[in-house]
């Protein structure tokens, strides 16, 4: 009888990302066999290994030369990208970046290369792409249910990366520029940036941007290396215009949401909780669609994207978001902070 393939998988860096959403969606995949964790703070991987049932490789080299791992998640923090995922896919490893794919563009089409050169599959993990609500929007929008887009805006906020991240505190590697470097636009806003280009099938070119480090200090009480918040203007290739903003100081509820404005109504995303898609219609009326809550901090779902991987790698599908994708999203946060 036909055994259906399985794969082991090598995570490096075992912070929240890896904890929260990598790990357990492995773990939860019936087409992945064991998991590999790699940490420089060897108590890190030890942990994520008894919890989830895998085992710990010595060096970041033994993940690599490990012939029975066939794919990589690089859960580790925003500088090292360029470094880990280049290495892992020159070592013949499908790779999962985490977003942003790199600190800067050029660092990005470093990775792009390897994966060119390698063969392998390169997929980023911009996770609101799977959204139900998100793929219900894009499907409305491509088949011009309300017309043409015209405007849009998008925001997303929450207290701030402080008490999600694996240390809880103010010295969190999110306020170091040289570890972070783009605050809560590489955190948050790259986010949005690659929604709005896949929902509009379009790509932001214009960017007329403000941002500061409002209110955040850092461990010693000085206010952070990164931007706290970000307010900006943008133009996309097709002629569409709208407005983002990005913040680690929404002291309140999260808000992750978006509203897209067409000729003949407004597609509201993620307002409401109960009804997380709303669209109000030219003529007056409404339509409400209750599809699934967000994902947040606090509420943790499967993202979808560890199983398109996974699905990818075992079926030899095209990965639903390329380096490509994640590149142009990187475009736009390097012009929103110039």
């Amino acid at each position: 009888m036909f055994e259906e393939m399985k794969i082991n998988v090598g995570i490096i860096g075992c912070g929240s990302i890896a904890k929260h959403r990598h790990a357990p969606e492995y773990r939860a995949n019936p087409l992945v066999d064991e998991i590999i964790f790699y940490d420089r703070n060897r108590h890190r991987a030890e942990a994520l290994a008894r919890l989830f049932n895998g085992r710990v490789a010595n060096t970041i080299d033994d993940l690599y030369n490990d012939s029975t791992i066939t794919a990589i998640s690089d859960c580790s923090s925003n500088e090292y990208h360029h470094i880990h995922s280049t290495e892992a896919l020159l070592a013949g490893k499908h790779v999962l970046c985490e977003k942003p794919l790199a600190i800067s563009v050029t660092h990005a089409e470093d990775i792009i290369n390897a994966a060119k050169k390698s063969g392998k599959k390169l997929m980023v993990g911009h996770n609101q792409r799977f959204t139900k609500v998100h793929q219900k929007v894009k499907q409305m929008i491509e088949q011009k249910e309300l017309g043409e887009v015209l405007t849009f805006k998008t925001t997303f906020g929450h207290q701030g990366p402080e008490s999600w991240g694996v240390t809880k505190s103010n010295a969190t590697w999110f306020f170091k520029k040289d570890r972070s470097h783009f605050g809560v636009a590489g955190d948050l806003g790259i986010h949005k940036i690659d929604l709005i280009h896949y929902l509009l099938d379009d790509e932001i070119t214009d960017v007329h941007a403000f941002h500061g480090a409002l209110d955040k200090v850092d461990e010693k009480g000085n206010p952070i290396e990164v931007c706290d918040n970000v307010v900006c203007a943008l133009k996309t290739k097709k002629g569409r215009l709208g407005t983002a903003s990005f913040s680690w100081t929404y002291y309140g509820a999260e808000d992750n949401s978006t509203t897209i404005y067409c000729q003949k109504g407004i597609i509201k995303i993620y307002h409401h909780n109960q009804e997380q898609l709303i669209v109000e219609l030219k003529d007056g009326g409404t339509i409400k669609y209750d599809l699934e809550p967000i994902q947040t901090n606090d509420n943790q779902t499967n993202t979808g994207v560890i199983d398109a991987f996974v699905d990818a790698i075992i079926n030899d599908k095209q990965v639903p978001v390329s380096g490509e994708d994640a590149l142009s999203s990187l475009k736009v946060i390097e012009k929103m902070l110039k």
